[in-house]
């Protein structure tokens, strides 16, 4: 690779003269030169100027007096370009400049998110992985130990969190308060899934808004040497908590919905899906980003003492309707929107969540259709790994196949 980025186009005085090559080598190189201008060109033509770029088999045998070589080759006309080290002529050189340019991260996980973490790092050879020593005293409270932590001094940090429970959220809160300390260049708190505030109503006064809470609590995590910490979550539940944070931390919102577009294209019948959305919220976050898929709105209404789903807009009949929404827990709206699709002649009926959730294991109550009655279950029910503890549950369960999010979180990391 050095010896091709070595290489460049020479302009000789005699444009028609054969070239002979003082330069030899075993591995045979090739050079991309570009023709130069046609006589009328030159006598001012109005003619555009032509350029033809051809290939130049030679061979390097020494690196002495490189300034001063020529080229064995056929009789060719060649002219000297504005810049001898062209993209064109030095990909690979190009390639590698690039990859030594790539931002360097020092990843650290808590036990749940092991999994994911390996996923993200087998993405970029410019994640390393780094482990972090989750031990406890005997009273039960953290015992944490960062190991050599002087050698990632310097270097762009990242901590993959997973907050699935109370319990956990002290321990990780020590660590990524601690990070950011330790002379780092920048800190990245990947939180896949932003836990609170998922079933908060603040309707009467002395309702605690815990979604706040957190929110502020990380907007004052610890600067590092490049500024505030950079926070990557997905598809936060409620749309106005974004605006919980402060301005000592960069949220960076992004969605699991390319995941699952990817995904609809690999199915034999994608040219006849649509999407359903279970309420007037699913609609509004994710409509924008699925909107050249025809669209299915419901909505819940009161009868009496009841809530049930009708179907607001939008014609299901005789399509794979595939519901969409950004987390589910207990699944009971779910389970009734495929009910009143599948009423309404749906042919297939499947479902999509960036959280899955499922306390006390809900996700059982969902059952695999594989024979074409969509009123008995679902034909895929396609999550994310946000929720780690939910992936280890369900996986290789029909109908559940998970979307994994470490393409996206390597991405991210590498902005």
């Amino acid at each position: 690779m050095a010896k091709a980025a070595a290489i460049r186009a020479l302009p000789l005085s005699n444009q028609n003269s054969a070239c002979s090559h003082a330069l030899k080598s075993s591995t045979p190189s090739f050079l991309s030169l570009p023709l130069p201008k046609s006589s009328s060109a030159a006598s001012g033509s109005s003619l555009k100027e032509k350029r033809t770029i051809i290939q130049v088999r030679s061979e390097i045998k020494s690196f002495e007096n490189s300034q001063n070589w020529t080229i064995d080759a056929d009789r060719f006309r060649f002219v000297q370009t504005s810049s001898p080290h062209s993209p064109s002529s030095l990909p690979m050189a190009a390639s590698t400049s690039a990859a030594k340019t790539a931002k360097r991260v020092c990843l650290f996980y808590c036990a749940e998110t092991k999994a994911l973490a390996e996923r993200v790092a087998s993405h970029s050879d410019a994640i390393e992985l780094r482990s972090i020593a989750w031990r406890k005293f005997d009273d039960g409270f953290p015992n944490i130990f960062i190991p050599n932590a002087h050698g990632i001094r310097g270097q762009h940090v990242a901590f993959l969190a997973s907050f699935s429970s109370p319990g956990v959220i002290f321990e990780q809160l020590s660590v990524i308060y601690a990070l950011p300390k330790l002379f780092i260049s920048s800190f990245t708190l990947v939180l896949p899934f932003f836990p609170t505030g998922t079933s908060e109503r603040m309707e009467d006064e002395g309702d605690v808004a815990t979604a706040f809470t957190l929110a502020r609590t990380l907007s004052n995590i610890p600067i590092s040497r490049g500024g505030p910490t950079s926070l990557v979550t997905f598809d936060i539940h409620a749309l106005q908590e974004r605006f919980y944070f402060g301005d000592n931390i960069l949220p960076c919102f992004e969605s699991g919905i390319p995941l699952l577009k990817n995904r609809l294209q690999e199915l034999p019948d994608s040219h006849n899906i649509s999407i359903a959305f279970p309420d007037d919220g699913a609609w509004k976050r994710f409509h924008k980003q699925l909107q050249h898929f025809p669209t299915i709105v419901c909505a819940k209404v009161r009868e009496g003492d009841q809530r049930i789903v009708r179907i607001k807009e939008g014609d299901p009949s005789g399509r794979h309707v595939v519901i969409v929404d950004d987390l589910v827990q207990s699944g009971g709206t779910l389970i009734e929107c495929q009910k009143v699709l599948a009423a309404h002649g749906a042919a297939k009926i499947s479902a999509y969540v960036t959280h899955g959730i499922f306390p006390n294991s809900s996700w059982e109550r969902f059952e695999h259709d594989s024979e074409g009655h969509p009123e008995n279950g679902l034909t895929y029910f396609w999550i994310t790994d946000s929720c780690p503890l939910t992936v280890q549950q369900v996986m290789y369960k029909a109908p559940f196949e998970v979307l994994s999010l470490a393409g996206s979180i390597a991405a991210t990391l590498q902005i």
